[in-house]
């Protein structure tokens, strides 16, 4: 496994994604609150957009307006942008229909570069992997690459080592770290890209921290340091994220700049989590 990383990615950066010849960056934007979000991510750098094909579809609404105001405003930017579109539909019969309806509803997006299987687990993924697997082939809505969102962590490393997939998301978080003992240290060096997804599960807001006793003389951690978190495990290279405003861009990017979290405020976040569900309880010295 990988030393740990000495800088955490800038939103410029660009990561190979499979053999596709395409780069993208290593944050990855979701679901939004507005459209105008879209446009300041890409100028900040971001050219990696993930959108639902199906579940949670009025969620993403936003991401596909803001995509397309972006590509109608910006003639010829549309292969400079990754979009990976995602179908949480399990049965191999309707792991195609839902990608053609994103095309067919988003103005100017005229293609997908990346199909995603999603909410995957081990006993399923090998059957639509086979359609996907088909798809990137036959550069279906013109697919070059194709990833797995996984719900099942057993379920990576079989894919990865064989080289079934160009990325996959995983979930981990301060609530949910059990992929540093599970997962992580299994990851080889040479994977297909990982990108971490759920990052500020268990944040709190300053009224949260003060109802569970952490006052204003402790930490309170901002929602970016969670993305902080994720990406100082060295296994994953980005992150997917929804910044709910344009100025989020820019904190986000401000933050990933002070490095990853040193091992004291990385269980710190770990200890915050504990607390907040009420596994812990606050102690102090007298």
């Amino acid at each position: 496994m990988a030393s740990p990383p000495r800088a955490l990615p800038k939103l410029t950066d660009r990561l190979p994604l499979g053999t596709t010849g395409r780069q993208v960056s290593p944050i990855c934007v979701g679901m939004l609150p507005h459209p105008d979000v879209v446009a300041a991510a890409f100028e900040a750098g971001i050219n990696f957009f993930f959108i639902s094909a199906d579940m949670h579809w009025p969620l993403y609404e936003a991401t596909r307006y803001g995509l397309a105001e972006l590509l109608a405003s910006r003639p010829g930017i549309r292969d400079d942008i990754v979009v990976g579109l995602v179908s949480y539909a399990t049965q191999p019969e309707f792991c195609s229909a839902p990608f053609r309806e994103v095309i067919e509803t988003t103005p100017h997006l005229e293609h997908m570069d990346l199909a995603i299987a999603g909410g995957a687990y081990g006993h399923e993924i090998e059957r639509r992997l086979a359609v996907y697997t088909r798809h990137r082939a036959g550069k279906f809505l013109g697919t070059d690459a194709i990833g797995v969102s996984f719900h099942d962590r057993a379920a990576v490393i079989p894919l990865f080592d064989r080289g079934a997939v160009d990325i996959g998301f995983v979930r981990y978080n301060p609530l949910h770290p059990r992929a540093a003992t599970e997962l992580l240290p299994q990851v080889r060096d040479d994977h297909p890209l990982l990108f971490n997804f759920k990052s500020t599960t268990g944040w709190m807001a300053r009224e949260e921290l003060l109802a569970v006793g952490v006052g204003d003389d402790c930490w309170h951690p901002h929602h970016t340091d969670y993305y902080r978190f994720a990406l100082s495990q060295p296994a994953f290279d980005g992150i997917l994220c929804s910044p709910p405003t344009p100025d989020a861009v820019r904190e986000l990017a401000d933050a990933l700049a002070r490095g990853p979290l040193d091992d004291d405020d990385h269980q710190y976040l770990l200890d915050l989590a504990e607390l907040g569900r009420g596994k812990a309880s606050l102690l102090r010295a007298e």
